[in-house]
């Protein structure tokens, strides 16, 4: 079996405890993760060959951040070393009617100083068939931008499938240039895109109908959503698949989740998951995404693939931490319709 390859920076996340403000902990909770070692992860719980490659300082907490991922069994024998430091983000959850806060302490980290040259795509490639990056990734400097280049150049040359996730995040986007700037460029590399409709938006400027539903028998606008990824499909000119990942949230513990995908000019719905209860909803579209890998590298339907990555976004809102924890199996059984959270035995 050919590995899929991911490739981002991996961070350490600190949460406060049990919804405590900064201002208020004397101690923080520690997960890592970061949207592409999130996909790695997914993946290989599924039973698939993933590896991730990244840039590491050569200190103890990066070295337990490569066994957290060997532990899931993800492949990081292209994670490099350089000098620096590994990259913090802090988060105050939300609760009820208050937003997550996000501080992001990732200046000088050794993935920032990655550039072109730097790792060897060939040699990483050369027993893959998949490669996937998200904007986060060209957001952080010009070096990983120009690095995420050349691997998509590589990876084209080598007939590898490209996926892409925008991954908008406006508070990275500090070293002079747009995502409006950077991101369309590396898109039209890549065979598959996943986004939300405000990362098509700053990505591309295209406009799509929002996602209003408050249960689930809301009725999709699958015509707008259509005429967008029409859009979208006449300006990237390899994709070939689109997906939109919708959401609506209602409060911070009860979430409406949806989604579409267009392939080849069809356009196909996802059913609506209304989750009261949400654990954490960091890794959501990242498992999103892995279902949907999932289903197309096994030659699914389009519909089936598109349920998969619906289920397993909704899964990953019942666990904490950035990685999802579920076999293939447990996706494919929500995916038919088994959400009543009854006991197995």
């Amino acid at each position: 079996m050919k590995k899929i390859v991911t490739f981002g920076e991996l961070m350490l996340r600190l949460n406060p405890p049990t919804f405590d403000r900064f201002g208020q902990c004397s101690h923080f909770e520690a997960y890592f993760g970061g949207s592409e070692a999130n996909v790695a992860v997914s993946l290989a719980n599924y039973g698939l060959r993933s590896e991730f490659v990244s840039c590491l300082p050569a200190n103890k907490i990066a070295d337990a951040s490569v066994r957290d991922l060997n532990h899931y069994g993800v492949i990081t024998d292209h994670v490099i070393r350089k000098p620096g430091r590994m990259g913090l983000y802090y988060m105050e959850e939300a609760v009820a009617m208050r937003s997550s806060q996000v501080v992001y302490d990732r200046g000088d980290s050794s993935f920032d100083s990655l550039v072109p040259g730097d790792l060897d795509w060939e040699a990483i490639f050369h027993d893959a068939d998949w490669f996937h990056w998200s904007g986060i990734t060209p957001a952080v400097s010009q070096g990983a931008a120009d690095m995420c280049a050349e691997a998509i150049a590589v990876a084209r040359r080598m007939g590898l499938v490209v996926s892409c996730d925008i991954n908008y995040r406006r508070n990275l986007w500090k070293y002079g240039k747009t995502a409006g700037e950077v991101l369309p460029a590396l898109m039209e590399g890549c065979d598959i895109v996943f986004g939300t409709e405000l990362e098509y938006k700053q990505a591309l400027g295209v406009d799509m109908p929002a996602f209003k539903a408050v249960d689930t028998a809301y009725e999709m606008p699958m015509e707008g959503y259509k005429k967008a990824a029409d859009e979208i499909a006449a300006r990237l000119p390899h994709c070939h698949t689109i997906v939109f990942a919708l959401r609506n949230v209602l409060h911070a513990q009860h979430h409406l989740l949806g989604g579409t995908l267009w392939h080849r000019g069809e356009i196909y719905s996802a059913r609506i998951f209304d989750i009261e209860g949400v654990v954490d909803c960091v890794g959501v579209g990242d498992a999103y995404n892995a279902g949907i890998i999932y289903g197309m590298r096994h030659d699914c339907s389009m519909q089936r693939s598109l349920d998969l990555g619906a289920a397993a976004c909704a899964l990953k809102n019942t666990v904490p931490g950035d990685y999802a924890q579920f076999p293939i199996e447990e996706i494919m059984a929500v995916a038919d319709g088994n959400t009543n959270g009854r006991v197995q035995r």
